[in-house]
């Protein structure tokens, strides 16, 4: 659309958005409100296989896109002062979000958005992360996956193995919640997890484990590292969840791989480590976020040391099959 700016309205703050959509990510409402129909489709593309889930008030994403750009810009710097957080990619592709509110505003050009991959991850997704996690959510960068009903949350560094073990257990019969990026729903009591269970993302090394991978589209992540992403409703027998309750937090450890199996990992590391999502918002924002974390470590948390996808999934069975012989043992030998 071309952009024209008139001196009656120099800042753009009148400008029609004609297009409205509701879509539900992790089963939360937010609505787009747009001039293009690339970030229609985009949007779709993210959130089209969700359901409601939450009755909570949908919040807002407008963004106007105008005629120009050249090219797809660079990966946004993301700031952030009280309730205001800012995505900017350069001068003419940004968002500016009121995490308090729910409200988000930004401008991209063509070029961008016809990058379907970049406008999701960075200005859809990412957006709608920093909204929803203000209001209702608390971030964790972990994976998660659930067998016989019990969940496991696997959470490392980035590089500690999270998306291939929860993809490598998923094809071994697990059910599938989400790859690196849960959230625990602050309004639910207990350790309710949500994920996005209708894709995964990998590093590109991770075709070498599982050459079906080969196919998938490559797409760029936050850190600017090329991504391969993977509806599971293309892979036959994957079983999916949109929540689950979390039993165990394990932590991986492939650096050190011996002696393979659990070891008891301590509640305050654990903690330390969640907390490290926590550094946007204000400060009533963080003690809730807070909260629901020191929550979520009243399940068992464990170090698991292993060098194949075979030898982890085994441990990680034994430890849901069998949960109270392996933790007790566990508690024994750490001293608890």
């Amino acid at each position: 659309m071309q952009l024209k700016i008139s001196a009656e309205d120099p800042l753009l703050c009148d400008f029609e958005l004609p297009l409205r959509s509701l879509y539900y990510h992790l089963g939360f409402p937010v609505e787009i409100v747009t001039n293009s129909s690339e970030v229609q489709a985009g949007a779709e593309e993210s959130w089209g296989n969700f359901r409601r889930v939450f009755s909570e008030p949908p919040v807002q994403i407008r963004i106007g896109v105008f005629e120009g750009g050249l090219s797809c810009p660079p990966p946004p710097v993301v700031r952030s002062q009280r309730n205001l957080l800012v995505h900017v990619a350069d001068r003419e592709n940004f968002v500016v979000s009121d995490i308090r509110r729910g409200f988000a505003f930004g401008w991209l050009t063509e070029a961008t958005v016809r990058n379907r991959a970049y406008l999701r991850y960075h200005f859809l997704e990412g957006v709608a992360w920093s909204l929803l996690g203000s209001l209702y959510l608390t971030s964790i960068h972990g994976a998660c996956v659930a067998l016989d009903g019990r969940g496991v949350l696997l959470c490392g560094d980035s590089g500690a193995g999270k998306s291939t073990l929860a993809y490598a257990c998923a094809r071994r019969g697990w059910t599938f919640l989400s790859d690196d990026s849960s959230c625990l729903v602050r309004k639910r009591p207990g350790r309710v997890v949500t994920g996005n269970p209708n894709s995964m993302r990998f590093r590109e090394s991770a075709a070498e484990l599982f050459p079906e991978l080969k196919k998938q589209p490559v797409t760029r992540r936050l850190s600017g590292d090329m991504a391969i992403e993977l509806p599971t409703a293309s892979v036959p027998g994957i079983k999916t969840w949109s929540e689950c309750t979390i039993d165990y937090i394990v932590f991986l450890n492939r650096k050190d791989p011996d002696p393979s199996g659990f070891s008891p990992f301590p509640k305050e590391r654990a903690l330390q480590w969640f907390e490290q999502v926590v550094c946007y918002g204000e400060e009533d924002v963080r003690i809730l976020q807070k909260a629901s974390l020191q929550n979520l470590l009243a399940a068992e948390v464990f170090e698991l040391r292993y060098r194949d996808l075979a030898t982890a999934i085994g441990h990680l069975e034994t430890l849901v099959l069998q949960g109270s012989s392996v933790t007790s043992e566990f508690c024994m030998k750490s001293g608890d």
